[in-house]
């Protein structure tokens, strides 16, 4: 037989309740749905076993952060020790949870089998709708003001930040920058071509959009420009000779003449764009500054810019912090990689880094070491961005340095300093102080060994000559029974022909006397 109970974390504290039906799980789905509407059905399949509720607010809100990371308190332990029953052989206890995770440390910490199925989910919705009736310790109203409070204190828990160092703000600086780039172009050129029909030959003098806007709003109609305007367009232009050459572009013009109503319209959209472009500038300031606050080392090695687009598609400077240097260094070319993978081809060696003023600089064959190399180097510095209380871009400045070294290496073959050194120094130059590990201090020993081997294997050298001479005595020792082996040999064939020179002898005499 098994007992079922139910967990349920209200605001005011933990609640568990004994479900009075013994049926299988999950059968009774259908019927506990019905039953949870009305408040008398629904008390004839649970009842309230025990209330724990909470201390205080502070109390309340340390429950609720350790139950949205699935986190078993010591409160919620000894509650449940002291309420549930301790299972047997014969009676097996189940404890129904709304969050799997949390179940899963109930788990392994009591050893309670807990169960999360549509038909708890179902006794744990009654029992929150009819909470109210069924804890008597509670009055109206009381459940209510607990949930404001811990929604409210919940919510500033979630959302603590120091407001300095807040990445949002980056991420929506720099795809608003895009963005006004694109629009301030797209109008821009919708200005040249509108006030194009009045004033063709202005294109060809002035190629800045600003600049462009802002003279259309001084020149207005072209007709009507004089030498009384010339201190006006010398003041928008800076410089007089273009001034005069706008002057003189007008009075020899072949553009069609405008209407007033079609002049307003054109006025106000250049003021558009003069605000537009405006805004830009105090925008790309501000994007300077909160990266120079919340990344400045990041900033330092990569620009601002580069990095607040790293920042914004990894979605944070803690997702930018966790990537390794071979996912930042092809961030944002997500597609060359997937199609590189799919045709089984090459695949891509840089991302949004190519932006950098270092891959730039490289040449062709040196664009994917340095692109490695930058990557691996921003990794660091947004490790450091992200973690260090103080920041300081110290450590970005000795970064750049490192790259810079690097490609003159690549370039010139010029040794760059080691990473140990570099890091001591930056060390001094933000001030912080770092105790030395105790395997840093035995590397040194470590890369000494070396040599010895090296002596060692001198030393071999040396004792060679002697131990030839061994081998060959030993090999003298082995020839020796051969020698003699042979040496018998030949005595028997001396033998053998002695004894058969006679008989030849005999053989030649007979043949002559024949003959």
């Amino acid at each position: 037989m098994s007992s079922l109970f139910i967990l349920v974390e209200l605001s005011a504290g933990y609640t568990l309740f004994e479900r009075i039906e013994s049926e299988e799980i999950g059968i009774e789905l259908d019927d506990v749905q019905k039953a949870v509407v009305e408040l008398p059905r629904f008390q004839k399949i649970v009842r309230l076993k025990s209330f724990a509720p909470f201390r205080s607010a502070a109390h309340a809100l340390e429950n609720a952060m350790d139950i949205s990371e699935g986190v078993m308190s010591d409160h919620l332990k000894a509650f449940l020790e002291m309420n549930l029953p301790k299972p047997g052989k014969k009676n097996k206890v189940l404890l129904g949870v709304g969050e799997s995770n949390l179940g899963g440390s109930i788990k392994a910490d009591l050893g309670i089998d807990c169960v999360v199925d549509d038909t708890v989910r179902e006794l744990i919705r009654g029992i929150k709708l009819h909470s109210e009736r069924l804890l008597a310790q509670l009055k109206e109203g009381d459940l209510g003001r607990a949930q404001l409070g811990l929604g409210h204190a919940y919510s500033r828990a979630k959302v603590k930040f120091n407001v300095n160092r807040v990445d949002n703000m980056i991420t929506q600086s720099i795809n608003l920058l895009d963005q006004l780039d694109k629009d301030v172009n797209t109008f821009s050129m919708r200005v040249r071509e509108w006030y194009g029909w009045h004033f063709p030959e202005l294109v060809k003098i002035v190629s800045d959009n600003f600049l462009y806007a802002k003279l259309v709003k001084v020149i207005r109609n072209k007709g009507d420009l004089s030498e009384d305007k010339l201190d006006a367009l010398e003041a928008v232009t800076n410089d007089p000779i273009k001034a005069k050459q706008i002057l003189d572009a007008a009075r020899a013009s072949m553009g069609t003449d405008i209407s007033e109503i079609d002049m307003v319209n054109i006025q106000s959209f250049a003021d558009r764009v003069i605000s537009l472009t405006e805004y830009r500038k105090s925008l790309y300031g501000y994007l300077l500054s909160k990266m120079h606050a919340v990344a400045p080392n990041v900033s330092a090695l990569i620009g601002e810019i580069v990095g607040a687009r790293l920042i914004a598609h990894a979605g944070s400077l803690t997702n930018l912090a966790k990537y390794p240097a071979s996912t930042v260094q092809i961030l944002g070319a997500e597609k060359a990689l997937f199609r590189a993978l799919k045709t089984r081809g090459n695949t891509p060696k840089y991302g949004l880094i190519y932006h950098s003023t270092f891959i730039g600089r490289a040449a062709q064959k040196n664009k994917g070491r340095i692109s490695r190399v930058l990557a691996n180097k921003v990794s660091i510095a947004s490790r450091i961005d992200c973690f260090l209380d103080n920041p300081t871009s110290k450590f970005g400045e000795f970064l750049r340095d490192q790259v810079e070294e690097r490609l003159r290496f690549y370039e010139e073959g010029v040794t760059p300093r080691k990473n140990a050194d570099v890091m001591a120094d930056a060390l001094k130059a933000a001030g912080i102080d770092m105790d030395i590990d105790e395997e840093e201090e035995e590397a040194p020993e470590v890369a000494s060994t070396p040599a010895k081997k090296r002596k060692s294997s001198k030393e071999s050298k040396e004792k060679t000559p002697t131990a030839k001479k061994s081998k060959k005595e030993d090999a003298e020792v082995f020839e020796s029974p051969v020698k003699e082996k042979k040496s018998k040999k030949k005595e028997k064939a001396s033998v053998e022909e002695t004894v058969v020179e006679p008989k030849s002898a005999e053989k030649k005499k007979a043949k002559k006397a024949k003959q």
